[in-house]
């Protein structure tokens, strides 16, 4: 009688929603039901929603506490010490009775607002119990008082709860894994299980205006979130208002439906054009202001752009005058700074009238499967191409990394990679910017004595960089000026062992590698303080399907080819220019094929081998030229290096180490390679010494232009 009662009451306050029921009917007798752990509610919530007797798996120290033993009067439960592995036995008798129970695989309640460490023991009961794994989010209890999380979110008493079941799963552990692999593959299994329930049940369904907007309501209108080199932090209200603003303003100077070039910086102002086309229907494309004019017309002509926003502001600091008057050649360029110059006190309060109502009764104005953003790829290997992601896509791959990782708005975000680059615009702000982080958005990642000074003023928790700005910031930062940095994260290129030790040494950090493509919006893998494997990086994010497609040569690995909501709508191209076609690879459409070689061991990870394109034939066997940068790069860890290959009359290719290492030669090269077994295939032919090697936006180097300086050397 009591537990209609106790529902009823629970509905009534928290409007309690349950979704999935019919996957808990359809998981049989026997089923191990999972669930993370958010508050004190929990227990409560799951005995009151689930429709049969459930028995729940509880710490014997709890059960002794003196609020719980009258609630224990109600519910079948079954006391479990966790330092007991006799306990775990127990529990597994316990399920092959063809019982039902509930566990908490973290072990305690979350501190963090994440998933915290999963415990081996759960996925091993379910194994040798042969049970269904039946996965159940409770969402919406973390906000409550009764979870641990003040001062980490904004709590209230009666927010809305949602207890989502998804569909049950069986943990099947490889037939040759025994003892302590098997309870590790078990529990791999079953911490993989429990972050892909906390993506599948995640926000990716709506528009990135309609994330901020929910994002406000859990976070609060007044919270800080953003915040750039004037110095003028931003709340969601204010950023919601100047969207709404920008949107309006820019709706009367751009067509319905138009893509509209932005060329600005990182910056406040960029993020709210941004949104602001997005919420007024049109698609941003994103422009490389690093990259010469050719490249510029190139993108708008491929993107069919007609219009591109930029300021005066940003083009005399970046010294763009020549750069933009013969775009205005081509495209009707429009000056950020003049549109908004005479923006009353009435427009203002109006802005931020009209944001702070825009809730009721909103609707998305564009469908989340519409194209949110163009970019373009980095052009590291060939001419870029305009890259078509959706607001599905974007969501997507911020639920994914957040299923991961734990952040959230303890923390203060560091962001100076540029917005034009998938990188610094999904990972390094959208990603938080929706989570209720604080970013910090610096103009560029080259001010590598400056950098680190604003990340001990602001007290930084995580920061995102490449192996390049990394190894620049290491080298010029004081011992203490990243104290306070929980997290950094690197990617578009491969960390170097001098980079990592260097950070590891001076800073007492460790670098999470992870790995992403622009076409993937961009993470696919990444080291976690819970996964991390040095040399991987990391493991590939829920809710990606993988595939290896044989390499000839290549004995280790594949070319992968990867599928999921996170990969592009598709690629807009030269020869037919304003047209997205969608993604599609030898493994069928929908699919992507990265043109990276990597292997994936018995745990998950990724290890990246080296581009398709970046491998040479010399003497009938497949040469990484990436094996041979590293190689140089050992030898002299202070200087940097890339390896190309060029057409050789006799040979057909040869290698070529261009690096910026003074008296560079051969015989050091030698030695090392026949020190660590390298064959004599693995020594440049050639070495060309240059002042400095030509980089792209991102800090990776610019290959193209490589390639094509050292042919011209070749051919004088």
């Amino acid at each position: 009688m009591i537990k209609p009662i106790i529902r009823f009451a629970l509905k009534t306050l928290y409007q309690v929603q349950i979704k999935g029921i019919e996957h808990f009917h359809g998981a049989g007798e026997r089923v191990l039901i999972v669930s993370n752990h958010t508050s004190f509610l929990d227990p409560l919530l799951l005995w009151a929603f689930l429709p049969d007797d459930v028995t729940f798996a509880i710490n014997t120290h709890i059960a002794e506490a003196w609020w719980v033993k009258p609630v224990l009067r109600w519910v079948q439960t079954f006391p479990m010490d966790p330092i007991n592995p006799m306990s775990v036995k127990a529990l597994t008798h316990h399920l092959r009775r063809d019982r039902k129970a509930v566990v908490f695989p973290e072990g305690r309640i979350t501190v963090t607002g994440s998933l915290m460490k999963i415990y081996d023991g759960s996925g091993m009961v379910a194994d040798k119990a042969d049970a269904m794994v039946l996965p159940v989010r409770i969402d919406g209890a973390q906000y409550t008082p009764f979870s641990r999380l003040k001062g980490v979110v904004r709590l209230r008493w009666l927010p809305r709860i949602t207890i989502n079941i998804l569909p049950p799963r069986k943990i099947v552990p490889p037939s040759d894994a025994h003892g302590e692999a098997r309870r590790h593959h078990t529990g791999l299994a079953l911490s993989d299980l429990m972050s892909e329930m906390m993506f599948a049940t995640g926000n990716h369904h709506g528009t990135l205006f309609s994330a901020l907007l929910d994002a406000r309501k859990v976070h609060g209108g007044r919270t800080l979130v953003l915040e750039d080199t004037e110095r003028k932090p931003a709340s969601y209200n204010q950023l919601i208002a100047r969207t709404l603003f920008a949107g309006e303003k820019l709706q009367r100077l751009t067509e319905a439906g138009e893509t509209v070039g932005v060329l600005l910086p990182t910056a406040i102002g960029t993020v709210a054009t941004l949104l602001g086309l997005q919420h007024a229907g049109r698609i941003p494309a994103m422009l490389n202001f690093g990259t010469g004019i050719s490249v510029l017309l190139a993108a708008c002509e491929t993107a069919a752009i007609r219009t591109v926003l930029t300021s005066r502001r940003f083009v005399e600091a970046a010294k763009l005058e020549d750069t933009v008057v013969q775009l205005e050649q081509r495209v009707k360029v429009i000056y950020l700074d003049e549109v908004f110059r005479n923006v009353s006190a009435l427009d203002k309060a109006r802005a931020l009238l009209k944001g702070l109502t825009v809730d009721y009764g909103y609707r998305d104005p564009v469908s989340t499967d519409a194209p949110a953003v163009i970019l373009f790829t980095s052009g590291s290997e060939g001419a870029p191409k305009g890259v078509a992601l959706s607001h599905a896509n974007l969501l997507s791959n911020r639920e994914q990394f957040a299923a991961r990782v734990d952040f959230g708005p303890q923390d203060v975000i560091l962001n100076a990679l540029p917005l034009f680059h998938s990188f610094g615009l999904t990972t390094g702000t959208l990603l938080p910017l929706l989570s209720g982080t604080r970013i910090f958005l610096y103009p560029s990642p080259l001010h590598y004595r400056i950098i680190p000074e604003l990340a001990y003023d602001i007290n930084a928790t995580i920061l995102f960089g490449t192996n390049t700005f990394l190894s620049g910031y290491g080298k010029h930062a004081h011992p203490y000026d990243f104290y306070s940095i929980r997290y950094v994260f690197a990617g578009a290129e491969k960390v170097q062992p001098e980079t990592r030790k260097l950070w590891t040494d001076k800073f007492g950090i460790r670098i999470m590698e992870g790995y992403g493509v622009t076409e993937t919006s961009p993470v696919l893998a990444a080291n976690t303080a819970m996964h991390y494997r040095e040399g991987s990086v990391g493991r590939l994010m829920p809710g990606i399907e993988y595939a290896l497609e044989p390499v000839e040569g290549i004995a280790e690995g594949g070319r992968l080819h990867v599928k999921g909501p996170n990969v592009m709508l598709g690629y807009l191209q030269a020869h037919a220019p304003g047209r997205i076609e969608p993604p599609a690879s030898n493994f069928g459409p929908g699919w992507y094929d990265t043109g990276d070689i990597v292997t994936v061991d018995a745990h998950g990870f990724v290890t990246i081998k080296g581009r398709a394109k970046r491998f040479a034939k010399i003497g009938g066997e497949m040469i990484s030229l990436a094996v041979i940068e590293e190689l140089a790069g050992r030898v002299w860890p202070d200087a940097q290096h890339a390896v190309v290959n060029l057409p050789d009359p006799r040979k057909g290719e040869q290698i070529v180490l261009a690096t910026n290492q003074a008296r560079a030669e051969r015989t050091p090269l030698l030695e090392r390679a026949r020190a660590e077994g390298l064959g004599e295939l693995y020594l440049p032919k050639q070495i060309r010494i240059l002042p400095a090697l030509p980089l792209l936006g991102s800090g990776k180097i610019d290959y193209p232009s490589l390639t094509a300086l050292l042919a011209v050397e070749a051919d004088a």
